[in-house]
């Protein structure tokens, strides 16, 4: 991938600054906020169905996560979907913990099987539940055997354009090695740091990025999603630079999101470490 394109797309989510509508779990979403007012973009926040409809209006993109659902918030996720693609508004689809719960992976495919998504963004383990292969997860962590590694990757991201070829979603796998895939070629990006796992939030914040890039780059819906997801990874990284023998998770996670404002788009194409897989 051009670095260029890299650069640019972080470069034009500072520039447009957009709003994005985030029906977010509760566990995350102070750090999902800030993750967004850090990299330029505009959060909102509302899962109330009288509510959503109007707040998409007024936004540049969704992101729909199903990491804590209820009935109210599952209803609200399917009008607020229904108005963003209304809108042609890019909608993101984290499905955390997919294939741990019956709920959990029938209301991320009844919304991938209804709604034009723009971007998957999870684990192996929840992307396998979503493509119904047979896969077995830890609550909302990847399953150890699912997991992406070097012996894996061309598998895995055949896997990825395949299910990218199926839905018509730009799907990224995160983990270790990341997989971000279209139906015609993938990329794998190996930033970031172990100390990720090690935190409440990672992917939510994460997926929560990638609609302000899809919403800010609408014309290269995959170059956004690898931008964004090496991004963070490489936020990581320098949190993890910062880290002092005292610290804990807890300063990882502020040093977390103090890079993801301060990282330029020089530091992204310098620090990004993409290759093309497929």
């Amino acid at each position: 991938m051009r670095p260029f394109a890299l650069k640019s797309a972080l470069t034009n989510v500072r520039t447009a600054s957009p709003i994005v509508h985030c029906i977010t779990n509760y566990v995350t979403v102070n750090d999902c906020a800030n993750a967004l007012l850090a990299c330029g973009a505009s959060p909102i926040m509302s899962d109330e169905p009288a509510d959503v409809a109007d707040i998409t209006s007024i936004c540049s993109s969704l992101v729909l996560n199903i990491g804590t659902l209820n009935e109210r918030s599952i209803e609200g996720m399917r009008v607020a979907g229904a108005k963003a693609a209304e809108l042609s508004h890019p909608i993101v689809l984290d499905p955390v913990g997919a294939g741990a719960s019956a709920l959990r992976t029938e209301t991320a495919c009844q919304l991938l099987d209804s709604l034009p998504i723009a971007v998957v963004r999870g684990n192996m383990s929840e992307v396998k539940a979503l493509a119904g292969a047979s896969s077995s997860t830890r609550g909302v962590d990847v399953n150890p055997d699912d997991a992406v590694t070097d012996d894996n990757l061309a598998q895995s991201a055949a896997f990825a354009c395949e299910l990218a070829a199926k839905t018509g979603s730009v799907i990224a796998i995160t983990g270790a090695i990341d997989i971000i895939a279209d139906a015609s070629c993938a990329y794998a990006v190996r930033n970031g740091s172990a100390l990720m796992g090690k935190i409440t939030g990672a992917g939510c914040m994460l997926s929560c990025l990638a609609g302000a890039f899809a919403a800010a780059n609408p014309e290269c819906p995959l170059e956004a999603a690898v931008a964004c997801v090496a991004f963070e990874g490489l936020a990581g990284q320098k949190a993890a630079q910062r880290m002092k023998a005292h610290d804990g998770n807890a300063s990882f996670r502020t040093y977390l999101i103090d890079a993801l404002c301060t990282l330029t788009g020089d530091d992204l194409e310098a620090g990004a470490l993409v290759e093309r897989v497929l």
